[in-house]
């Protein structure tokens, strides 16, 4: 071990994509400890504009920006799911990825910038230091999305503020399937905005969705249009001002219309067992929009027949332990384990 400041640091962020101000934090981070620990953000998501890369991408973006700049120093690079319900939840992964690197007595830090209230995750973790630095460039990663999620993309634009292995992989990354798939929902986002954009405040929506489990499994449909479109989710929608008599009576109406399930609107409302309204404010790309989801039982047995209709390319009940967070739209999949009790 050399006599630096730190033994570990610990650098934690989304690197959507790995850009210069990164490689600038590595640098920082190199000089002040003996191990660097990369906590990736938002790991096991679907692609999404604010999430486009999986974690196996981002990995790579900082393995081969990085290489040869470590030296004698290790790199290790972890991933971390989110949480949006639960911050002392995301905060314990963290604790366990640095911990599988570190000793115990070790000095460890965390190095970044403060630059808004997103960086709120900065003071979570007390027992260690904190290494403040100022921002390092102007354009961050939104910029550089807001930049290469387009049709009439110019990646010269980017040369300046990625590193040219993340460079090589977003040009080869704009040819794909995925990439235009991002651009769509985007350009979806956007258009559903200016319905709302001379309105003098933003305005908050309305939603509910219905968890129905039985037997192990959970009823789920597959959107077949944007935002989302191909990811599975729960049967639900917005709440209809005027035929909607309560939010329940919008949900019954919504799992009946998406999924066509052959159970009787009364035996499918004597089954709410709970109700849990999931309100993060970037929950969705839309906007705010808070929704009720209604957890309903049903007696154990042969399955209900299902078929996707309205909204719902498919309709099906999955086995609870075959649903993957990285499949599930917006915060579907943290429903489904308050559902379940995970």
């Amino acid at each position: 071990m050399t006599n630096k400041k730190y033994d570990t640091l610990v650098l934690i962020g989304r690197f959507q994509p790995f850009h210069t101000a990164h490689l600038l934090l590595v640098q920082r981070a190199t000089a002040l400890a003996d191990k660097v620990v990369f906590i990736v953000g938002s790991a096991n998501q679907p692609r999404t504009y604010k999430n486009p890369f999986s974690f196996e991408e981002r990995k790579k973006m900082i393995y081969e920006a990085t290489r040869g700049m470590a030296g004698t120093l290790s790199f290790y690079i972890e991933p971390n799911p989110d949480s949006l319900y639960n911050d002392q939840a995301w905060a314990v992964r963290v604790q366990a990825a640095v911990a599988k690197h570190t000793s115990l007595g070790d000095k460890i830090g965390i190095i970044g910038h403060k630059k808004d209230p997103s960086s709120y995750y900065l003071e979570m973790f007390p027992q260690w230091g904190f290494e403040e630095v100022e921002l390092l460039e102007p354009l961050d990663a939104t910029d550089i999305r807001d930049l290469y999620f387009k049709r009439d993309i110019n990646m010269n634009f980017l040369k300046s503020v990625i590193p040219p292995t993340t460079y090589d992989f977003l040009d080869t990354f704009a040819d794909t399937p995925a990439h235009e798939q991002v651009i769509k929902e985007r350009e979806f986002v956007a258009n559903y905005k200016k319905q709302y954009a001379s309105l003098p405040y933003p305005p908050i929506f309305v939603t509910a969705d219905a968890l129905v489990i039985q037997s192990g499994h959970i009823l789920m449909v597959k959107r077949k249009a944007e935002p989302g479109r191909g990811l599975w989710a729960l049967p639900g929608g917005y709440v209809n001002a005027y035929t909607d008599k309560s939010v329940e009576d919008a949900m019954i109406r919504e799992l009946r219309e998406e999924t066509l399930i052959k159970v009787p609107a009364p035996v499918l409302r004597g089954n709410i067992v709970d109700r849990k309204v999931f309100d993060a404010v970037d929950r969705s790309p839309r906007g705010r929009i808070i929704t009720h989801t209604f957890k309903i039982v049903l007696p154990d047995g042969e399955l209900p027949k299902v078929k996707g209709a309205d909204d719902a390319e498919k309709a099906k009940f999955r086995p609870i332990a075959e649903i993957r967070s990285d499949e599930c739209f917006e915060d579907h999949f943290e429903m489904i384990q308050w559902g379940v009790g995970a």
